[in-house]
């Protein structure tokens, strides 16, 4: 069986792929650099073999899965090219590989990893069910009907894929670094929403979404009456939130599911219009709703010391208000503190004044330093300009988290898409001696 390499195998969706095809009796192994992410945790668990970057990992033979941050220059994948070996992009072997299923890509500038979660878990309720999670999980299922992906609009890499149907939450303006306007990222959506096969859904409350056009049916959901399938008489609490759906204003069921926030029901609403289409019964899902363990980093409680801390990878203003809404709905009672390390220099800077509004609706505002990310390493801004947008924000180091100690009886919430979890376990270690001073 040929050894499949995976350079760069610690990035999120790589990681998730490496797991599935490893459960599917694939050879796997990878490289990377050698700073621990959380995304490698379950290849140690699998025993994947996972080296530091190196071109002597390459040998002939093998076939080499490339991570999309990593160029043709890249040591490995270029003794790769000298010893004439098939090297393969990340994106453009997942385009392949599902054609095998019945695929369905969730794609969105939010809610992309939450939806693929909670799809993936509902349908393996009721089939045979495969998934690649952008939170680092995958998983190959024997005999799998269904395979669940989450399809990314980075650099327009879901292009690869042509899906038999694609939940699309929401478009939004984001990746600066790439995209040029709105206007460019709706290009993007239209193209993908062009390369699917059997039918869209897609959240009609987006008046973006509303703007795509198709050969195939769009079938909308939300929590506006207007849309085919929609949720009304909601009810939340500190748990979860419960709501009743109508297709074409006919009621359909009601549901109840164990998470907080609007965005929660319309992901979940996506989960719906989905399974319905395939006639899965509504009984089956709602059981599958009471069971959803959550995904990775999307809102992830811990309670410690007192205190409730939340890690969530929140890096867009609109993924800030929607966890700031999931902890004023769980934590009534409680103060809110956001702790926030802005993920890439030209996002901050194109999102500056939405960062600051969307951070204001916490009780306090502590900012980390920007993550530069490994496709950009500097820029022209510091975290001292958005420290200046916020009233009574402060700049929060990694040798020093001592101010977060006087909120005894918080929520405190890390936010970001880089290394904000070396703050929240300086947090812990700091808060941990206190106690034992």
């Amino acid at each position: 069986m040929t050894l499949l390499h995976f350079t760069g195998i610690k990035g999120s969706g790589m990681s998730s792929l490496a797991q599935l095809l490893h459960d599917s009796s694939y050879k796997i192994q990878g490289s990377d650099v050698e700073k621990y992410f959380f995304t490698e945790d379950p290849l140690h668990e699998r025993n994947i073999k996972v080296l530091p970057f190196d071109e002597s990992n390459i040998q002939p033979g093998m076939k080499v899965i490339a991570g999309n941050a990593f160029k043709d220059d890249h040591a490995e994948l270029k003794r790769a090219d000298e010893l004439g070996l098939e090297v393969i992009r990340y994106h453009d072997f997942l385009g392949s590989y599902m054609e095998q299923f019945t695929s369905i890509g969730v794609t969105g500038t939010h809610g992309k990893t939450s939806t693929t979660g909670l799809l993936s878990h509902v349908l393996g309720g009721f089939a045979p069910t495969s998934y690649l999670i952008g939170d680092g999980t995958g998983k190959g299922v024997e005999n799998s009907e269904y395979f669940v992906f989450e399809a990314c609009e980075y650099k327009r890499h879901f292009l690869a894929y042509h899906p038999d149907y694609a939940i699309m939450t929401n478009i939004d303006f984001d990746h600066p670094d790439y995209f040029k306007s709105l206007d460019d990222i709706l290009d993007a959506f239209s193209q993908m929403a062009s390369q699917v096969k059997k039918a869209l859904i897609a959240c009609g409350d987006d008046e973006n979404l509303q703007r795509l056009q198709t050969q195939v049916p769009i079938v909308y959901y939300g929590l506006d009456s207007s849309n085919d399938f929609y949720a009304t008489n909601i009810e939340k609490d500190r748990v979860g939130c419960s709501f009743d759906v109508f297709i074409r204003n006919e009621f359909y069921h009601r549901f109840t599911i164990p998470l907080t926030g609007d965005h929660a029901i319309k992901n979940a609403l996506g989960v719906i219009t989905l399974c319905h289409y395939e006639n899965i019964p509504a009984e089956v899902i709602d059981a599958r709703f009471a069971t959803f363990p959550g995904v990775k980093r999307r809102f992830s409680v811990m309670e410690f010391e007192g205190r409730v801390i939340v890690d969530d990878y929140a890096h867009h203003p609109t993924e800030i208000r929607a966890t700031l809404d999931s902890a004023r709905q769980k934590y009534p009672d409680r103060e809110v503190v956001a702790v926030f390390q802005p993920h890439t220099f030209t996002r901050t800077a194109a999102l500056l004044d939405q960062f600051a509004d969307s951070l204001s609706d916490a009780d306090q505002v502590y900012l980390c330093d920007i993550f530069g990310s490994a496709r950009e390493q500097a820029g022209n801004l510091t975290i001292q300009d958005l420290v200046n947008k916020i009233p009574s924000s402060r700049h929060l180091t990694i040798d020093d988290t001592s101010d977060l100690s006087r909120h005894q009886n918080a929520v405190i919430l890390f936010m970001g898409a880089g290394d904000i979890q070396q703050y929240l376990e300086q947090f812990k270690s700091n808060i941990s001696k206190e106690e034992t001073a």
